[in-house]
């Protein structure tokens, strides 16, 4: 019983030849698309998805044959500039994708095709900018510029001019930036914390992440508050640059490469040391976990690191299915609408996070499997702001059900979009990590 040609194989992704030349050579790019295309015509599972799939079957439908070859194949970059590589087409949907003989990757195609308009030259300056998030956050969290960033952010005037000049929506709200870094007001508490001889077995190594170093850093002091709790000792990472997500959703992958060379060596000495490496932002340990190790197969550090690489409430189901997780709990959560992010969803490590709230007592958790649409900088672009504001729509709808006490998502940027979207609501959002710190009250 298998849509795999009897193979009863599971899903399995192929590496990326991303150094081939033949990779950017656009006209076996168009043939590979016309090739996938046609398939998902005559599929159209993963229509209710996104806005990628809608788009393709809106040319095909509306086009002189009905078919894939009524369509004109400049209108094909329609459909790849609707892709935010959120993966749930390949994870939920498709029956067709490898071991399946006609091997539909349709991520990575569209990835492929991302990488040849950045290798053609045709991403522009908006774009590049909003990618370099590492750049952006030492700039913006410089503490009289981060005032001054806040307050631009928060102005009509200046958001009309950033809409009409730079592209970026004058609706969305945008994220503020701390002029207190994670890292560097976390490192003297993680040095204090591997010297101490009292720490029970295991160890963890944080990657702080650009958007929790630069935006949010509560979420990872919260992240620490509740290892020390558990009596877990912990090292902050020596040197860590982004992840490079924003890189490859850009298509940018010669600079994934460089960021990878940055940061593998230090995460390479952790893993081999025994150290869990825990990220807070599910598209960073995503990166690590499992397009890293496909752009670099070969790698034996990348592949290290993979392997140590955790999702934190991953991390901490393990230690409390062997009794070493404590759950003295003092405050109960309520009810608890939670989203699951694409990017935990693709890690296949199940409903972690669900799973720990709800050890809270008095706690319910209602789920919410469904992508909020923002995707990191796609759902901040003009031209796409309407559309992800209507792919969330069915999440808002459903997080709001049931009046919930707290609204939450391991994924701060899609928690802030679901906060946006359901307006005016009694329900508090909070990071799962910042839950778990107000039930043992911390």
């Amino acid at each position: 019983m298998t849509t795999r040609e009897g193979n009863l194989e599971a899903p399995t992704r192929h590496p990326l030849d991303w150094t081939s030349p033949e990779f950017y050579q656009e006209d076996r790019l168009t043939e590979e698309l016309e090739r996938v295309f046609d398939i998902c015509h005559g599929c159209r599972r993963c229509v209710s998805l996104c806005t990628a799939f809608p788009r393709l079957f809106d040319l095909i439908d509306d086009g002189k044959t009905g078919e894939l070859d009524g369509v004109e194949k400049t209108s094909f970059w329609q459909v790849v500039d609707q892709c935010y590589l959120c993966d749930m087409c390949y994870v939920s949907k498709c029956p067709y994708v490898p071991p399946h003989a006609w091997n539909v990757d349709f991520p990575h195609l569209m990835l492929r095709a991302k990488a040849v308009k950045f290798k053609q030259g045709k991403v522009g300056l908006r774009d590049r900018l909003l990618a370099s998030t590492d750049a952006l956050g030492k700039l913006a969290s410089i503490p009289v510029v981060s005032q001054s960033v806040n307050a631009l952010n928060r102005n009509g005037i200046a958001r009309s001019v950033m809409h009409k000049a730079m592209g970026v929506h004058r609706d969305r709200i945008l994220p503020t930036y701390s002029s207190e870094k994670f890292r560097s007001n976390a490192a003297m508490s993680a040095e204090r914390t591997v010297r101490d001889g009292t720490r029970t077995s295991g160890k963890v190594a944080i990657f702080s992440t650009c958007y929790v170093n630069y935006n949010e850093p509560g979420i990872g002091h919260d992240l620490l508050r509740i290892l020390d709790h558990n009596e877990i000792p912990y090292v902050i990472v020596e040197k860590e640059s982004c992840c490079g997500m924003p890189r490859l959703e850009l298509g940018d992958l010669e600079g994934v490469a460089r960021l990878k060379e940055k940061n593998i060596p230090p995460l390479a000495k952790l893993a081999n040391q025994g150290y869990a490496i825990l990220s807070a932002i599910p598209s960073c340990t995503l990166m690590f976990k499992q397009e890293l190790p496909l752009m670099f197969p070969a790698d034996a550090d990348v592949l290290a690191v993979s392997k140590a690489m955790c999702d934190p409430f991953e991390y901490f189901v393990l230690r409390k299915k062997d009794g070493l997780f404590k759950t003295d709990f003092k405050q109960s959560l309520g009810k608890v609408s939670y989203h699951v992010p694409c990017h935990s969803r693709v890690q296949k490590i199940g409903l972690k996070t669900k799973e720990m709230l709800e050890s809270v007592p008095g706690t319910t958790v209602s789920t919410v499997e469904r992508c909020a649409g923002h995707d990191g900088t796609w759902g901040v672009k003009v031209e796409y702001f309407e559309n992800s504001m209507k792919i969330g729509g069915p999440v808002f709808r459903a997080m709001a059900q049931n009046s919930p006490d707290y609204i939450s998502s391991d994924c701060p940027i899609a928690g802030r979009h679901i906060e946006q979207g359901m307006g005016k609501t009694q329900a508090k959002k909070e990071h799962p990590l910042s839950l778990l710190r107000i039930a043992y009250q911390l």
